[in-house]
């Protein structure tokens, strides 16, 4: 059965998942790739990375690190991210030129729901990846995420008000958080107005690192 999971999600020591005023030029928010300092020298995403500039030997760390970051993509049938991790972009579409800040080869090789409150064709990608815009909210894109799944697993992405939906309507099975030591001082809060324990949530892996403390949360299902 299909499990909703979040995976690999960098959080800061003061609770962001995500640095304030996102642009072009901050996909993550101002500061926001600090985030990112354990995955981005792992081997996993490096093999990401080659895989979207074409070319090259696979280089990168193993270790700690590179095994959660590996699990972020096993067995992963289908994703649902918010629209502001899509892009910058606000209100209308008015430029359908946009497809993500992933290059024509984006790293999901699956489908991926995205929610928003306006309307827009699918975009099929190189590599397996089809953008789908869904306006019917959070069950709606859940529904149509497990239905592409075939009993594979869902990856939840961000940004942090659309984890903050879903683990509000106990919708996430498990949550890997990677706790970063650095410090945004304001953006997007993660857990703001969320009561984890309450929701049935408890703590089941704890794993440093030297980049990062990876934490583990799922839920209880007797709640």
């Amino acid at each position: 059965m299909s499990k909703l999971k979040v995976l690999c999600y960098g959080v800061s020591v003061d609770g962001f998942g995500a640095g304030p005023n996102q642009s072009m030029d901050n996909p993550m928010g101002i500061g926001g790739m600090s985030l990112h300092g354990w995955f981005l020298p792992t081997k996993t995403f490096q093999a990401m990375h080659i895989v979207v500039l074409g070319g090259g030997e696979t280089e990168g760390t193993t270790g700690i690190d590179d095994d959660f970051a590996a699990k972020g993509f096993e067995n992963i049938g289908a994703w649902i991210m918010g629209r502001n991790m899509f892009g910058p972009m606000r209100g209308a579409w008015e430029d359908h030129t946009w497809k993500g800040w992933w290059g024509d080869n984006p790293p999901y090789h699956t489908p991926v729901y995205i929610l928003t409150h306006h309307a827009r064709p699918s975009i099929e990608m190189e590599g397996g990846t089809t953008f789908h815009f869904v306006t019917d909210g959070i069950e709606a894109a859940l529904k149509m995420a497990k239905a592409s799944a075939k009993g594979k697993n869902i990856r939840l992405g961000g940004g942090a008000n659309t984890i903050r939906q879903y683990l509000s309507s106990k919708l996430v099975d498990e949550m890997h958080i990677a706790l970063s030591p650095t410090l945004l001082g304001s953006g997007e809060s993660l857990l703001r107005d969320i009561n984890l324990v309450e929701l049935g949530y408890e703590c089941v892996d704890y794993v440093p690192s030297e980049k990062a403390m990876h934490i583990v949360f799922k839920q209880n299902k007797k709640y």
